[in-house]
């Protein structure tokens, strides 16, 4: 986690609620620099209201919320992103090779 993750979520979610998830989703992802006014700016260029959506970003609600991830990701052995399930299991590599050997040993399951 970078030391700004914990504020993109924030900013995601509070956009999400306010109908502009994909794109402050991308402004965030585009932008390698977070900071509190880089995301004022990239809020205001979505032509939202930066002091309506800081304060929700900032809600009780919206930290709980990131609690409860947080929470449920430790549980699941998250430990950052990406990170990718198959079939419920962690899968340890990122390769293709990877990928196509956890996809292989589930079909290897169910035969």
């Amino acid at each position: 986690m970078h030391r700004y993750a914990r504020n993109a979520a924030a900013a995601a979610l509070a956009a999400f609620s306010m109908g502009k998830f994909w794109e402050i989703h991308e402004a965030l992802y585009n932008n390698k620099k977070l900071d509190d006014k880089k995301v004022r700016e990239i809020v205001s260029h979505l032509g939202l209201d930066p002091d309506e959506f800081i304060k929700i970003m900032k809600s009780k609600a919206i930290q709980d919320k990131i609690n409860d991830d947080m929470r449920d990701a430790k549980k699941a052995g998250v430990h950052g992103t990406p990170t990718i399930f198959i079939n419920g299991e962690l899968l340890r590599g990122n390769s293709m090779e990877d990928f196509q050997d956890a996809i292989d040993k589930q079909l290897r399951k169910k035969k």
